[in-house]
């Protein structure tokens, strides 16, 4: 894959900006989750930005770490769907649909991540 700027690839690049998306919805869920939740609403939104953020700020960093969270928070979000309204498809689709199509942009991230950790330890960065 031809570099586009120093000796990142084009998929490096994609992977980042995908990290800042997931960092920025991070930012929402929890600003918005924490107003929800002092409003007695459910916590569900304030916890999963915070792993939101983690996961962006470690995808950012390079890590795998950041992929399997957010595949964490996105089980999350499929058992907290589920709690809530059950199996009905039309009100599962508002709440796993545009979590569940990230959810595969990130895990198709996952090689590229484990490239840029092997090559930041090569390096010796930790």
């Amino acid at each position: 894959m031809p570099n586009i700027q120093g000796n990142r690839t084009l998929t490096e690049w994609l992977t980042l900006l995908l990290g800042v998306v997931i960092l920025l919805v991070g930012l929402f869920f929890l600003i918005a989750g924490a107003d929800l939740a002092m409003l007695g609403g459910s916590t569900y939104y304030a916890l999963c930005g915070i792993i939101l953020i983690a996961s962006g700020v470690f995808m950012l960093m390079g890590r795998t770490l950041g992929a399997f969270l957010y595949l964490g928070a996105l089980a999350y979000t499929w058992v907290w769907s589920l709690w809530e309204v059950g199996f009905s498809p039309v009100d599962l689709l508002p709440r796993a649909f545009g979590p569940t199509i990230l959810g595969i942009l990130v895990a198709l991230t996952i090689p590229v991540l484990r490239r840029m950790e092997s090559r930041r330890t090569l390096r010796g960065a930790v």
